[in-house]
């Protein structure tokens, strides 16, 4: 099964940076279908607040679904860090997407619905993947996909967001094992026993090998975006030799992820 949204990734080219590596560019592509965008928002919506526990949720609050979400749940865009968070999360979550709908790894989606301070990200990798055939015996050839990703939404000067995702996933082979185990924990406390053995499955390396992928992603405005800064993108400093390389970008992103999230909230 797939999200209609997805038709919206378009596969642009693979590009070579001048050390070798191969980038992947996607384009996402939006178009004006109420039907698509109104499925996309709820799916944006139930990555902070499944839509059946929304009313036990606000009931303490006397918000309505959409100031709740809003006023407690959603990044304030209306601040400059609430719209960095929010560009970051959107980013993260249209990563989801990617590893879930093309790529076909199976991801929990569990990383943003209990914040405590929505204008903060949450720590640990960003995205996580997986890959099992069975979760009592294991096999070598299942993966894990720990993919980092970096957002530049806004209209501005073109950064160098790959290299800051390529850096920073660096970090990833430390952290993983927490990671990991934040996933399994809001698993267990949403009663889903049978994902959290798939997690499970991929906390001992050791005993039970399985493969590792690292991605490091970077997410653009059409405006911010550089092929040349591509280009230069090296990973010499990261412990995998072989990390994939993937940048999407789309018009008026910042705009559309505003837009997106009022949407979301229009319950």
């Amino acid at each position: 099964m797939s999200l209609s949204h997805m038709k919206y990734f378009q596969k642009q080219k693979t590009i070579a940076t001048n050390h070798g590596q191969e980038v992947i560019i996607y384009r996402l592509v939006v178009e004006d279908e109420a039907n698509v965008l109104d499925e996309w928002s709820k799916h944006l919506r139930e990555h902070y607040c499944l839509d059946e526990e929304i009313d036990i949720l606000r009931s303490g609050s006397g918000l309505s679904k959409e100031d709740y979400l809003n006023r407690i749940k959603f990044p304030d865009s209306g601040t400059s860090m609430g719209a960095a968070i929010m560009s970051g999360d959107f980013s993260e979550i249209l990563v989801h997407d990617y590893i879930e709908f093309v790529q076909g790894y199976y991801t929990t989606r569990t990383r943003y619905s209990r914040k405590v301070n929505r204008n903060s990200s949450t720590m640990g990798s960003d995205v996580l993947g997986y890959k099992c055939i069975d979760t009592i015996k294991s096999n070598k050839n299942d993966e894990l996909a720990i993919l980092e990703i970096k957002a530049q939404s806004s209209e501005s000067k073109p950064k160098s967001k790959l290299q800051d995702a390529v850096d920073d996933s660096a970090k990833d082979e430390v952290r993983v094992a927490e990671s990991l185990n934040a996933e399994v924990q809001r698993l267990i406390d949403r009663n889903r026993f049978e994902e959290a053995k798939v997690v499970q499955r991929f906390q001992n390396k050791t005993d039970r090998p399985y493969r590792v992928k690292f991605s490091a992603v970077a997410v653009h405005s059409s405006t911010s975006f550089c092929e040349e800064l591509v280009k230069i993108v090296d990973i010499a400093g990261h412990p995998d030799t072989n990390v994939n390389l993937l940048v999407i970008y789309s018009d008026k992103l910042m705009e559309f992820i505003k837009d997106m999230y009022v949407r979301a909230s229009k319950c």
